[in-house]
Protein backbone atom coordinates (compact mmCIF):
# COMPACT_ATOMS: atom_id res chain seq x y z
CA UNK A 1 0.00 0.00 0.00
CA UNK A 2 1.25 3.61 -0.98
CA UNK A 3 2.17 6.11 1.56
CA UNK A 4 -0.94 8.33 -0.47
CA UNK A 5 -3.77 5.22 -0.75
CA UNK A 6 -2.87 4.88 3.44
CA UNK A 7 -3.21 8.40 3.77
CA UNK A 8 -6.18 8.53 1.98
CA UNK A 9 -7.78 5.81 3.11
CA UNK A 10 -7.25 6.83 7.04
CA UNK A 11 -8.59 10.20 6.30
CA UNK A 12 -11.77 8.93 4.38
CA UNK A 13 -12.12 6.76 7.25
CA UNK A 14 -11.78 9.59 10.28
CA UNK A 15 -14.60 11.28 7.78
CA UNK A 16 -16.92 8.52 7.70
CA UNK A 17 -16.65 8.40 11.50
CA UNK A 18 -17.60 12.26 11.86
CA UNK A 19 -20.58 11.80 9.44
CA UNK A 20 -21.60 8.55 12.03
CA UNK A 21 -21.23 10.83 14.34
CA UNK A 22 -23.21 13.95 13.46
CA UNK A 23 -26.81 11.32 12.98
CA UNK A 24 -25.55 10.65 9.09
CA UNK A 25 -25.20 14.12 7.67
CA UNK A 26 -22.17 16.88 8.25
CA UNK A 27 -22.41 20.28 7.22
CA UNK A 28 -19.86 21.33 4.94
CA UNK A 29 -17.55 23.79 7.33
CA UNK A 30 -16.91 20.31 9.39
CA UNK A 31 -15.88 18.43 6.60
CA UNK A 32 -13.52 21.26 5.53
CA UNK A 33 -12.09 21.47 8.80
CA UNK A 34 -11.56 17.92 8.61
CA UNK A 35 -10.29 17.67 5.00
CA UNK A 36 -8.00 20.53 5.73
CA UNK A 37 -6.30 20.73 9.21
CA UNK A 38 -7.21 16.67 10.85
CA UNK A 39 -3.91 16.43 12.53
CA UNK A 40 -1.48 13.92 10.46
CA UNK A 41 -4.23 13.15 7.97
CA UNK A 42 -5.90 16.81 6.90
CA UNK A 43 -4.15 18.35 3.85
CA UNK A 44 -2.28 21.08 6.02
CA UNK A 45 -1.46 18.35 8.61
CA UNK A 46 0.56 15.82 6.68
CA UNK A 47 3.21 15.23 5.34
CA UNK A 48 2.85 16.33 1.18
CA UNK A 49 3.94 18.84 -0.03
CA UNK A 50 2.02 22.09 -0.57
CA UNK A 51 3.63 24.99 -1.90
CA UNK A 52 5.91 25.81 -4.84
CA UNK A 53 6.32 27.20 -8.24
CA UNK A 54 6.58 23.85 -10.02
CA UNK A 55 4.14 20.77 -9.76
CA UNK A 56 6.93 18.21 -10.55
CA UNK A 57 8.39 19.17 -6.75
CA UNK A 58 5.47 17.69 -5.47
CA UNK A 59 3.43 20.81 -4.85
CA UNK A 60 -0.11 21.87 -5.44
CA UNK A 61 -0.28 25.91 -6.14
CA UNK A 62 2.12 28.59 -6.03
CA UNK A 63 1.35 31.55 -3.74
CA UNK A 64 3.14 35.45 -4.20
CA UNK A 65 6.62 34.75 -2.22
CA UNK A 66 7.17 31.67 -3.72
CA UNK A 67 6.36 33.29 -7.00
CA UNK A 68 8.68 36.43 -6.17
CA UNK A 69 10.51 37.95 -3.66
CA UNK A 70 9.59 41.24 -4.45
CA UNK A 71 6.32 40.29 -2.88
CA UNK A 72 7.43 40.28 0.48
CA UNK A 73 9.93 42.81 0.19
CA UNK A 74 7.68 45.22 -1.23
CA UNK A 75 4.44 44.49 1.98
CA UNK A 76 7.50 45.44 4.24
CA UNK A 77 7.69 49.05 3.27
CA UNK A 78 4.00 48.98 4.68
CA UNK A 79 4.82 46.51 7.63
CA UNK A 80 7.41 49.22 8.35
CA UNK A 81 4.80 51.86 8.03
CA UNK A 82 2.41 50.21 10.23
CA UNK A 83 5.09 49.25 13.17
CA UNK A 84 5.95 52.98 12.90
CA UNK A 85 2.62 54.81 12.76
CA UNK A 86 1.51 51.98 16.10
CA UNK A 87 4.75 52.13 17.93
CA UNK A 88 4.72 48.43 18.09
CA UNK A 89 7.97 46.01 18.05
CA UNK A 90 6.40 42.68 16.47
CA UNK A 91 4.99 41.16 13.60
CA UNK A 92 2.21 38.33 13.59
CA UNK A 93 1.86 36.17 10.32
CA UNK A 94 -0.76 33.35 10.08
CA UNK A 95 -0.11 30.52 8.05
CA UNK A 96 3.23 31.00 7.19
CA UNK A 97 3.36 28.07 4.57
CA UNK A 98 7.16 27.25 3.26
CA UNK A 99 8.32 30.31 5.53
CA UNK A 100 9.38 32.55 2.02
CA UNK A 101 6.99 35.26 3.24
CA UNK A 102 8.20 35.55 6.78
CA UNK A 103 12.16 35.34 5.51
CA UNK A 104 11.55 38.48 2.25
CA UNK A 105 9.75 40.39 5.51
CA UNK A 106 12.59 39.89 8.17
CA UNK A 107 15.08 40.25 5.59
CA UNK A 108 13.81 43.35 4.36
CA UNK A 109 12.93 44.81 7.63
CA UNK A 110 16.40 44.00 8.80
CA UNK A 111 18.00 46.34 5.68
CA UNK A 112 15.51 48.80 6.56
CA UNK A 113 16.63 49.38 10.04
CA UNK A 114 13.68 48.00 11.61
CA UNK A 115 14.17 47.76 15.32
CA UNK A 116 11.68 44.41 15.60
CA UNK A 117 11.53 43.21 18.52
CA UNK A 118 9.84 39.54 17.88
CA UNK A 119 8.31 38.14 14.44
CA UNK A 120 5.80 35.31 16.06
CA UNK A 121 4.04 32.61 13.98
CA UNK A 122 0.55 31.05 14.39
CA UNK A 123 0.75 27.97 12.12
CA UNK A 124 -1.44 24.83 12.69
CA UNK A 125 0.18 22.41 10.95
CA UNK A 126 3.43 21.14 12.60
CA UNK A 127 4.50 19.49 9.24
CA UNK A 128 4.70 23.48 7.89
CA UNK A 129 6.62 24.60 11.27
CA UNK A 130 9.41 22.17 10.57
CA UNK A 131 9.90 23.88 7.08
CA UNK A 132 9.41 27.06 8.30
CA UNK A 133 12.24 27.04 11.13
CA UNK A 134 14.52 25.27 8.81
CA UNK A 135 14.21 28.56 6.46
CA UNK A 136 14.29 30.94 8.94
CA UNK A 137 16.98 29.42 11.20
CA UNK A 138 19.31 32.23 10.10
CA UNK A 139 16.98 34.48 12.59
CA UNK A 140 17.63 32.54 15.39
CA UNK A 141 15.36 33.22 18.91
CA UNK A 142 13.76 36.35 17.04
CA UNK A 143 11.35 34.21 15.59
CA UNK A 144 8.94 32.45 17.63
CA UNK A 145 6.05 29.97 16.80
CA UNK A 146 2.84 29.90 18.90
CA UNK A 147 0.21 26.91 19.30
CA UNK A 148 -2.18 29.31 20.91
CA UNK A 149 -3.14 32.71 20.58
CA UNK A 150 -2.22 34.96 23.31
CA UNK A 151 -5.03 36.88 25.62
CA UNK A 152 -3.37 40.23 24.38
CA UNK A 153 -1.13 41.17 21.45
CA UNK A 154 0.72 44.05 19.61
CA UNK A 155 1.60 44.63 16.82
CA UNK A 156 1.37 44.39 12.79
CA UNK A 157 -0.38 41.26 11.84
CA UNK A 158 0.06 39.45 8.33
CA UNK A 159 -1.72 36.61 6.69
CA UNK A 160 -1.38 36.17 3.03
CA UNK A 161 -3.69 33.93 1.50
CA UNK A 162 -5.26 32.44 4.80
CA UNK A 163 -9.09 33.74 4.92
CA UNK A 164 -9.89 31.77 1.65
CA UNK A 165 -8.63 28.07 4.01
CA UNK A 166 -11.05 29.14 6.86
CA UNK A 167 -13.71 26.25 6.24
CA UNK A 168 -16.93 27.91 5.31
CA UNK A 169 -20.68 26.61 5.56
CA UNK A 170 -22.41 26.11 1.97
CA UNK A 171 -25.98 27.37 0.89
CA UNK A 172 -28.17 26.04 -1.35
CA UNK A 173 -31.30 27.86 -2.76
CA UNK A 174 -32.91 25.15 -4.58
CA UNK A 175 -36.50 26.50 -5.80
CA UNK A 176 -36.80 29.13 -4.24
CA UNK A 177 -35.85 27.71 -0.61
CA UNK A 178 -32.19 27.83 0.92
CA UNK A 179 -30.88 24.63 2.55
CA UNK A 180 -27.40 24.08 4.04
CA UNK A 181 -25.58 21.20 2.28
CA UNK A 182 -23.64 18.33 4.00
CA UNK A 183 -21.65 15.40 3.02
CA UNK A 184 -23.30 12.00 3.85
CA UNK A 185 -21.90 8.30 3.07
CA UNK A 186 -22.63 7.00 -0.35
CA UNK A 187 -20.95 3.46 -0.82
CA UNK A 188 -21.66 3.73 -4.49
CA UNK A 189 -19.14 6.42 -4.74
CA UNK A 190 -16.03 5.89 -5.78
CA UNK A 191 -14.71 7.87 -2.35
CA UNK A 192 -17.93 6.75 -0.57
CA UNK A 193 -19.10 10.72 0.12
CA UNK A 194 -21.80 12.46 -1.14
CA UNK A 195 -23.56 15.51 -1.22
CA UNK A 196 -27.26 16.23 0.70
CA UNK A 197 -28.86 19.67 1.28
CA UNK A 198 -31.29 20.39 4.11
CA UNK A 199 -33.42 22.88 4.63
CA UNK A 200 -31.87 25.43 6.82
CA UNK A 201 -32.90 28.93 8.51
CA UNK A 202 -29.59 30.50 7.60
CA UNK A 203 -29.24 33.14 4.97
CA UNK A 204 -26.64 34.58 3.21
CA UNK A 205 -26.07 38.17 4.16
CA UNK A 206 -27.65 39.61 0.62
CA UNK A 207 -30.53 37.60 -1.03
CA UNK A 208 -29.09 37.13 -4.95
CA UNK A 209 -31.36 38.64 -7.21
CA UNK A 210 -33.49 36.26 -9.68
CA UNK A 211 -35.15 32.93 -8.77
CA UNK A 212 -32.81 30.56 -10.24
CA UNK A 213 -31.22 28.11 -7.82
CA UNK A 214 -28.03 29.46 -6.25
CA UNK A 215 -25.03 27.63 -4.84
CA UNK A 216 -22.83 29.84 -2.31
CA UNK A 217 -20.73 30.48 1.16
CA UNK A 218 -21.26 32.08 4.32
CA UNK A 219 -17.90 32.58 5.88
CA UNK A 220 -18.53 32.77 10.02
CA UNK A 221 -15.39 31.61 10.92
CA UNK A 222 -13.04 34.01 8.92
CA UNK A 223 -15.87 36.76 10.32
CA UNK A 224 -15.03 35.47 13.84
CA UNK A 225 -11.10 35.10 13.14
CA UNK A 226 -11.12 38.97 12.68
CA UNK A 227 -13.36 39.79 15.42
CA UNK A 228 -11.00 37.56 17.71
CA UNK A 229 -8.28 39.17 16.46
CA UNK A 230 -9.30 42.62 16.92
CA UNK A 231 -10.30 41.74 20.97
CA UNK A 232 -6.77 40.73 21.31
CA UNK A 233 -4.96 43.73 19.77
CA UNK A 234 -7.42 46.17 21.43
CA UNK A 235 -6.74 44.33 24.71
CA UNK A 236 -3.19 45.56 24.62
CA UNK A 237 -2.04 48.86 25.57
CA UNK A 238 -0.50 49.62 22.31
CA UNK A 239 -2.23 47.58 20.12
CA UNK A 240 -1.43 47.57 15.95
CA UNK A 241 -2.89 47.26 12.98
CA UNK A 242 -3.39 43.87 10.38
CA UNK A 243 -2.93 43.08 6.42
CA UNK A 244 -4.86 40.14 4.52
CA UNK A 245 -4.15 39.82 1.05
CA UNK A 246 -6.34 37.11 -0.66
CA UNK A 247 -8.60 36.49 -3.82
CA UNK A 248 -12.47 37.49 -3.18
CA UNK A 249 -15.12 40.17 -3.48
CA UNK A 250 -17.00 42.84 -2.09
CA UNK A 251 -20.12 41.59 -0.91
CA UNK A 252 -21.94 42.96 -3.87
CA UNK A 253 -19.70 40.84 -6.92
CA UNK A 254 -19.80 37.69 -4.08
CA UNK A 255 -23.22 37.33 -4.26
CA UNK A 256 -23.68 38.48 -8.07
CA UNK A 257 -26.75 36.31 -9.71
CA UNK A 258 -24.25 35.04 -12.24
CA UNK A 259 -21.97 33.52 -9.31
CA UNK A 260 -24.46 30.68 -9.09
CA UNK A 261 -22.45 27.71 -8.47
CA UNK A 262 -20.62 29.14 -5.53
CA UNK A 263 -16.29 29.86 -5.43
CA UNK A 264 -15.51 26.56 -3.38
CA UNK A 265 -12.04 25.10 -5.57
CA UNK A 266 -9.86 22.50 -4.76
CA UNK A 267 -5.94 22.76 -5.81
CA UNK A 268 -3.78 19.68 -6.70
CA UNK A 269 -0.66 19.26 -8.97
CA UNK A 270 -1.12 23.10 -9.98
CA UNK A 271 -4.54 22.14 -11.27
CA UNK A 272 -8.01 23.14 -10.15
CA UNK A 273 -11.20 21.56 -9.42
CA UNK A 274 -14.48 21.65 -7.94
CA UNK A 275 -14.78 18.53 -6.08
CA UNK A 276 -13.77 18.70 -2.76
CA UNK A 277 -15.16 15.52 -2.23
CA UNK A 278 -12.92 13.44 -4.18
CA UNK A 279 -8.97 12.52 -3.02
CA UNK A 280 -9.95 14.51 0.42
CA UNK A 281 -6.66 14.83 2.30
CA UNK A 282 -4.36 14.91 -1.07
CA UNK A 283 -5.64 19.19 -2.09
CA UNK A 284 -6.27 22.45 -0.97
CA UNK A 285 -9.94 23.56 -0.68
CA UNK A 286 -10.59 27.31 -0.18
CA UNK A 287 -13.40 29.61 -1.03
CA UNK A 288 -12.96 33.17 -2.33
CA UNK A 289 -12.80 35.87 0.93
CA UNK A 290 -16.36 38.01 0.97
CA UNK A 291 -14.23 41.51 1.81
CA UNK A 292 -17.62 43.39 3.17
CA UNK A 293 -18.26 40.44 5.95
CA UNK A 294 -14.46 40.72 6.70
CA UNK A 295 -14.37 44.51 6.68
CA UNK A 296 -17.29 44.76 8.87
CA UNK A 297 -16.01 42.21 11.38
CA UNK A 298 -13.46 44.20 12.38
CA UNK A 299 -15.33 47.26 12.63
CA UNK A 300 -17.63 45.93 14.41
CA UNK A 301 -15.11 44.36 16.85
CA UNK A 302 -13.75 48.01 17.26
CA UNK A 303 -10.73 48.12 14.33
CA UNK A 304 -10.60 50.95 11.85
CA UNK A 305 -10.54 49.83 8.08
CA UNK A 306 -7.29 51.54 6.46
CA UNK A 307 -8.30 50.60 3.44
CA UNK A 308 -9.41 48.37 0.97
CA UNK A 309 -7.76 47.22 -2.62
CA UNK A 310 -5.91 45.13 -5.64
CA UNK A 311 -3.47 43.50 -4.94
CA UNK A 312 -2.26 45.31 -7.98
CA UNK A 313 -2.80 48.50 -6.62
CA UNK A 314 -1.25 48.07 -3.12
CA UNK A 315 1.88 46.76 -4.14
CA UNK A 316 2.20 49.73 -6.81
CA UNK A 317 1.81 52.16 -3.93
CA UNK A 318 4.85 50.30 -2.02
CA UNK A 319 7.36 50.89 -4.71
CA UNK A 320 6.71 47.36 -6.58
CA UNK A 321 7.53 49.34 -9.84
CA UNK A 322 10.74 50.54 -8.89
CA UNK A 323 11.62 47.27 -7.17
CA UNK A 324 11.12 45.61 -10.69
CA UNK A 325 12.74 47.95 -13.19
CA UNK A 326 16.33 47.44 -10.92
CA UNK A 327 15.79 43.64 -11.22
CA UNK A 328 16.97 40.93 -13.62
CA UNK A 329 14.45 40.04 -16.94
CA UNK A 330 13.54 36.74 -15.39
CA UNK A 331 12.60 38.40 -11.33
CA UNK A 332 10.56 41.06 -13.24
CA UNK A 333 8.59 38.51 -15.54
CA UNK A 334 8.18 36.78 -12.24
CA UNK A 335 6.79 39.80 -10.24
CA UNK A 336 4.50 40.69 -13.21
CA UNK A 337 2.23 38.07 -12.08
CA UNK A 338 1.96 39.43 -8.95
CA UNK A 339 0.22 43.05 -10.52
CA UNK A 340 -1.08 41.70 -14.60
CA UNK A 341 -4.80 41.77 -14.08
CA UNK A 342 -5.22 38.53 -15.92
CA UNK A 343 -2.79 36.88 -12.56
CA UNK A 344 -2.83 38.03 -8.98
CA UNK A 345 -3.20 41.49 -10.03
CA UNK A 346 -7.35 41.77 -9.60
CA UNK A 347 -8.54 38.77 -8.08
CA UNK A 348 -6.45 39.08 -5.34
CA UNK A 349 -7.27 42.17 -2.71
CA UNK A 350 -6.11 43.54 0.36
CA UNK A 351 -7.83 44.78 3.03
CA UNK A 352 -6.05 46.62 6.29
CA UNK A 353 -6.80 47.62 9.88
CA UNK A 354 -5.58 49.29 12.82
CA UNK A 355 -6.76 50.55 16.77
CA UNK A 356 -5.56 53.53 16.52
CA UNK A 357 -7.04 56.62 14.65
CA UNK A 358 -6.72 56.08 10.68
CA UNK A 359 -4.02 57.41 9.23
CA UNK A 360 -3.16 56.72 5.14
CA UNK A 361 -1.59 53.31 4.77
CA UNK A 362 1.15 53.68 1.98
CA UNK A 363 -0.52 50.43 0.36
CA UNK A 364 -4.09 52.47 0.38
CA UNK A 365 -2.55 56.23 -0.77
CA UNK A 366 -4.10 55.68 -4.37
CA UNK A 367 -6.85 53.70 -5.59
CA UNK A 368 -8.63 52.55 -2.51
CA UNK A 369 -12.08 50.80 -2.78
CA UNK A 370 -13.24 51.02 0.56
CA UNK A 371 -16.06 52.66 -0.80
CA UNK A 372 -17.44 49.67 -2.72
CA UNK A 373 -17.38 47.28 0.50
Amino acid sequence: MTETHSLTTAMLARVHKAILAADGWLPFDQFMALALYEPGLGYYANQHPKFGRMPQSGSDFVTAPELSPLFGATLAQQVAEALSATGTDEVWEFGAGSGALAYQLLSELQRLGCKLKRYNIMDLSSTLKARQQAKLAEFGSQVQWLSQWPEAMQGVVVGNEVLDAMPVKLLHRIQGVWHERGVVVAHETPDGLAWEDRPTALRPPLEPVGEHDYLTEIQAQGEAFVASLAERLLASEKGGAAFFLDYGFPESEFFHPERHMGTVMCHQAHKADANPLAAVGLKDITAHVNFTGIALAGQDAGLNVLGYTSQARFLLNLGLAERMAASALLERAQAMKLISEHEMGELFKVVGFATHAHWQAQGFAAGDRSHRL
